[in-house]
């Protein structure tokens, strides 16, 4: 695909669409940053005693990893359905909703696994308890990320939404940091909570970062519907968007049943990124699959479980360190459009990625697993920015729901795939890590719109 191709997908501004207004204040990027980061945190901390919990339970790797499927397909289904719903709703009611799921999940994830690990229930039943509890973050929590996403683009201007959905992913990032430093702290000896103690803790911080979000957040449920038609065939002569004056962040389509309403996957201007996020989430979501096990094995910790958690939890701390060096520090530094963020990140989580399957003590570990993160922090907001940017002001709803969906597509059988093949044999997982890095920087160097296009001003 050619770079005069790639630019004439780029949808013209429609006349009459209103600009962007003023810039989100700083209480309320701090409330969306505060929901993000909180959910991430907990995540984390999950995934970084999961490991030694499926060890003390006598569970293979492979099914602890398995556990987490069933909630990533919810989350592909329900994601777009609640991005749709947060344009007719209200963005700080899907927020809501996605912190209650969140909240809930976690408060039962962590009483499914107490009751295995003291023995009230048995290691397979306590497992499928876990996965239940968990497919209520991906049906429930899946509608929180899109709205903070569509809430942040709907109120930017196309030159600064990479740096404004950076900083929003950044919140990921920080809360990657909190979750696996704050994770062994909450490892608590009384009561027999032990490694269960995250899931408790995050439940409980989770409800405080509701109760905030529902005193502090003004409501935006939306008055008006768009009373113009959405795209039919974007390339074609006569295809052009019309709205009525009033709040670009709320305006609609009038009948949201209309299919032609609906911004798919498949949308020639947002195919290409769709494609990247899928390939390199893929490679990002075996990485993280791979990373607790590989460093329990290559330290020698798989019969000290709490020790192990330290350990899992200081090589995620390192690697969210690196993300946030790329939201916080590169991309706004020097600029970094998405097409520039996708690439060189992929380029970047590769060659990391090759270091970490080759570690076998803490410091190669962490320093590998910290370069491929730093790859992937570039990567994420610049496809989530280029998805944005590929569509109207109009479409920011529909398009946060793809991001999110696509996401949540890259967890389903990736994780316990990456976790099997490092079980056959060390190189097969990371190997396919790298390959899937090697093969997004192929094809979005032919296929991505370039930044100079993407990020002009209306």
């Amino acid at each position: 695909m050619t770079a005069s191709a790639n630019t004439a997908n780029i949808p013209s501004p429609e006349p009459g669409m209103p600009k962007p207004g003023k810039p989100i204040s700083t209480g309320r990027m701090a409330l969306l940053f505060t929901v993000m980061l909180v959910t991430a945190a907990g995540n984390t901390a999950m995934q970084s005693v999961m490991p030694s919990i499926g060890t003390a339970l006598e569970l293979e790797d492979f099914w602890i990893s398995l556990a987490y499927s069933w909630s990533a397909l919810l989350w592909v289904v329900c994601a777009p359905i609640w991005a749709r719903r947060s344009d007719r709703r209200g963005r700080k009611a899907m927020m809501a909703l996605g912190l209650a799921g969140f909240i809930v999940s976690m408060a039962l994830c962590g009483l499914a696994l107490w009751a295995g690990l003291s023995g009230a229930l048995g290691a397979v039943p306590a497992l499928i308890a876990f996965a239940a509890a968990r497919s209520l973050y991906g049906g429930f929590g899946s509608a929180a990320p899109p709205a903070v996403q569509a809430y942040v683009a709907s109120r930017t201007a196309p030159s600064e939404r990479t740096q404004a959905l950076s900083l929003v992913a950044s919140s990921f990032g920080l809360g990657t940091v909190f979750g696996p430093v704050l994770a062994p702290l909450m490892v608590l000896p009384f009561f027999g909570i032990g490694l269960t103690g995250p899931f408790i803790c995050y439940a409980l911080l989770g409800l405080a970062a509701l109760i905030v979000l529902r005193l502090r957040l003004p409501n935006d449920e939306p008055r008006f519907a768009a009373r113009g038609r959405a795209y039919g065939a974007p390339y074609g002569g006569g295809s052009h968007h019309e709205e009525a004056a009033g709040d670009a962040d709320t305006a609609l389509p009038e009948d949201d049943s209309d299919p032609e309403a609906r911004l798919r996957w498949s949308d020639p201007r947002v195919r290409p990124w769709v494609i990247a996020m899928l390939i390199g989430g893929h490679a990002q979501a075996m990485l993280l699959g791979i990373v607790g096990f590989l460093t329990l094995d290559r330290l020698g910790l798989r019969d000290a479980p709490a020790q192990g958690a330290s350990m899992v939890s200081l090589v995620l701390v390192f690697g969210a360190i690196a993300t946030l060096l790329a939201q916080w520090g590169l991309i706004p530094r020097f600029n970094i459009g998405p097409r520039a963020g996708t690439l060189w990140g992929m380029l970047l989580a590769g060659f990391g990625s090759l270091i970490f399957g080759a570690s076998n003590d803490l410091f190669t570990l962490a320093l590998g697993y910290a370069i491929a993160s730093l790859g992937f922090g570039l990567f994420r907001p610049g496809t989530t920015a280029g998805t944005s940017l590929a569509v109207s002001r109009s479409e920011q709803g529909q398009a946060s729901g793809i991001v999110a969906s696509v996401a949540g597509a890259s967890f389903i059988y990736a994780p316990p795939l990456g976790v099997w093949l490092y079980n056959q044999d060390d190189w097969l997982g990371v190997g396919l890590v790298v390959g899937l890095c090697l093969a997004v920087t192929a094809v979005g160097w032919r296929a991505l719109q370039p930044d100079s296009a993407l990020t002009r001003d209306a």
